[in-house]
């Protein structure tokens, strides 16, 4: 699921991290960073993605 997780951060970051870690802080890092520019962006998604490696996904 990590490979799906980082090819989605790549094309849009947000998307990567909500689904690492939900509507928290760092989703709202994440957008924030996108829209001030797109690779700055992508490192926090996938700097999220592999940090919180551990934590169980997110249940809809």
């Amino acid at each position: 699921m990590d490979i799906i997780r980082i090819i989605l951060a790549l094309l849009l970051p947000p998307l990567g991290v909500f689904l690492q870690v939900g509507f928290g802080a760092q989703f709202w890092i994440n957008v924030l960073l996108t829209l001030l520019g797109y690779v700055p962006g992508i490192i926090h998604a996938l700097y999220v993605i592999v940090k919180y490696k551990d934590r169980t996904p997110v249940r809809y």
